[in-house]
């Protein structure tokens, strides 16, 4: 029994905090897990710039509406589901996930949550369980699933390592260098043959 672990940003759709770096012009928030592997460090740091600058949860909502699956990523995910089972695990947030998820054709997803004020101030977030990719895999695996994982960022490399297959999507120079063991793959069509292989 297969079932296929995904990442979402950057691997199904754009990088949501650069988008909305670019559209707030403010170049603070480009940083993403590909930067810095400490989540919680990272987030801490986001939600500082946010109150900083009056930003909540509305702005971020309103520039997720304006984004799309990157180019090719429904009909890859289609076609994968068309062949085993598959499941989003991210970091992202339920808040920020919702709408793109019916643009994916609503695919299962497993993410975080955000703690929102009544005026939209984001004061917080809980993590769904430490560890959430790998623990999440773990969990899988132990209920009689084998994982085969795809990610493209440091927080992806934990749950990549403990699959029986893992594979590195449109990563960065640095973490193809630093885990030459993982394939690592550009288009959609070379990484659907590659999970095919292992299934």
């Amino acid at each position: 029994m297969n079932i296929v672990c995904l990442d979402l940003e950057g691997v199904l759709v754009p990088e949501i905090w650069i988008a909305f770096s670019e559209a707030t012009g403010i170049p603070e928030l480009r940083r993403t897990t590909r930067d810095e592997p400490d989540y919680d460090k990272l987030m801490n740091f986001r939600l500082d710039i946010l109150k900083e600058h009056g930003l909540g949860l509305k702005e971020i909502q309103d520039t997720i509406a304006t984004i799309d699956p990157l180019p090719g990523a429904k009909e890859f995910l289609d076609e994968l589901r068309s062949l085993t089972q598959t499941i989003i695990i991210s970091d992202t947030f339920e808040q920020f996930a919702a709408p793109l998820m019916k643009k994916l054709g609503m695919p299962t997803i497993m993410c975080n949550t955000l703690e929102v004020a009544d005026n939209g101030e984001i004061t917080g977030f809980r993590m769904r369980c430490e560890k959430s990719k790998l623990t999440t895999v773990k969990a899988l695996q132990s209920i009689g699933y084998d994982t085969i994982a795809s990610g493209d960022s440091f927080n992806d490399l934990a749950m990549i390592q403990a699959s029986k297959a893992g594979f590195l999507f449109r990563s960065t120079e640095q973490i193809k260098k630093d885990y030459p063991e993982y394939p690592a793959f550009e288009e959609y069509n070379d990484l659907l043959n590659a999970i095919k292989g292992v299934l």
